[in-house]
């Protein structure tokens, strides 16, 4: 049986329907229309883990609702914290697929990075999430999942003085989402997109566009797809390389999309949504630091309203690569700022979690049985 065949024979995910499928479903079972609200709340704001806990709908109900929908799509299998306070969130499937997404706590917000896929078929040369290939798409219900279940562990794990903490102490869910964790988000386009409009929804999670961001390797058609949609989502762009020929070498996707033609859509996105692309660049040692590359990059974007992340590389056993010295990547972002080119030097975070995109995931797949 093919992993189309199974999923198919799988009950639909009930995290993810939208506020107005809900309204269809209520009115398939002869209820009032009221119902799909106090669903949705119970899914979305409650976060139930079983429709028994909707107790606000009689047994029948809730039995007929189970029989269609299932309420857990996802289950943690793991988590893993750093020091710096970086929690990695090692997720099972009701396939048994794993994927992974990672709070990142600020001072008054959690970021939440959530997977597409699992697994990646782009086979990026730093990225672990591509080492064992694409297994399959996730469904809308696994990709809002992630961010449901994430509010539910963040609330489980607060302490019980969190209701009197500081003004402070991030809130107990998810304030931004940056889709940038297993796969390829534009490769998924329809169920992408199918979720973080539940994700933006005002009745649920209620994450504004501008806190999310979607992430890709240079997926040509979907960034003019995307241009066309009228959203205010954030769009990164995973470059890594200012030449075709040390992009390839990085991405293989370039061979398909090489720079001109990815950056043709970029200008074109920028055009005609008057939304500022973020440019992800990975600074490798001795690879791509130095100060011709910078110079490469300058002559790339110069002129152009974008922004340029600066990420040292976070070390993966599957990469010989290795971060350059931190007077390195400084040089690096003056050289860029010096031209007017805005650029924010990040620093890597979660090491101790596992927290590279796929590296907890692979180490579970390489285990023996």
């Amino acid at each position: 049986m093919t992993e189309t065949q199974k999923q198919a024979e799988l009950r639909p995910a009930a995290w993810g329907l939208e506020l107005a499928d809900w309204t269809r479903v209520v009115a398939e079972l002869q209820l009032p229309t009221f119902r799909a609200k106090q669903i949705w709340h119970s899914l979305q704001e409650r976060l139930i883990g079983s429709w028994d806990e909707l107790t606000l709908l009689p047994a029948n109900v809730r039995r007929e609702l189970a029989e269609r929908f299932d309420v857990a799509a996802l289950r943690v299998r793991e988590v893993r914290e750093a020091a710096d306070g970086v929690r990695k969130l090692l997720l099972a499937c009701r396939d048994g697929e794993l994927i992974e997404s990672v709070l990142i706590p600020a001072e008054s917000r959690w970021t939440l990075c959530i997977s597409s896929q699992a697994g990646c078929a782009h086979a990026c040369a730093f990225c672990a999430s591509g080492k064992a290939g694409l297994s399959r798409n996730l469904v809308a219900g696994e990709i809002v999942g992630q961010a449901l279940l994430a509010a539910h562990w963040l609330r489980r794990a607060a302490p019980a003085s969190a209701s009197a903490a500081p003004a402070r102490t991030p809130p107990l869910r998810p304030q931004n989402i940056v889709v940038m964790g297993m796969g390829e988000p534009l490769a998924n386009y329809d169920e992408l997109l199918r979720a973080l409009r539940i994700l933006n929804a005002p009745d649920g999670l209620h994450i504004g566009a501008r806190h999310i961001t979607i992430s890709t390797c240079g997926v040509v058609p979907g960034i003019r797809r995307l241009a066309e949609e009228g959203l205010q989502f954030e769009l990164s762009v995973s470059l890594h390389a200012p030449n075709d020929s040390l992009r390839t070498h990085l991405m293989p996707v370039n061979q398909r999309w090489p720079l001109a033609e990815l950056l043709g859509a970029c200008h074109d996105y920028t055009d005609r949504t008057n939304r500022i692309i973020t440019f992800e660049y990975t600074l490798v040692r001795g690879l791509n630091d130095q100060p011709p590359q910078a110079q490469e990059l300058i002559r790339l974007l110069r002129g152009w309203k974008c922004h340029v992340n600066l990420i040292p590389l976070s070390p993966v056993a599957e990469f010989a690569g290795q971060a350059p010295e931190d007077r390195t990547c400084e040089a690096f972002q003056q050289a860029l700022e010096d031209v007017g080119i805005a650029t924010t030097l990040r620093r890597s975070r979660g090491r101790q979690a596992d927290a590279a995109c796929g590296q907890l995931r692979l180490r579970r797949l390489h285990q023996p049985a």
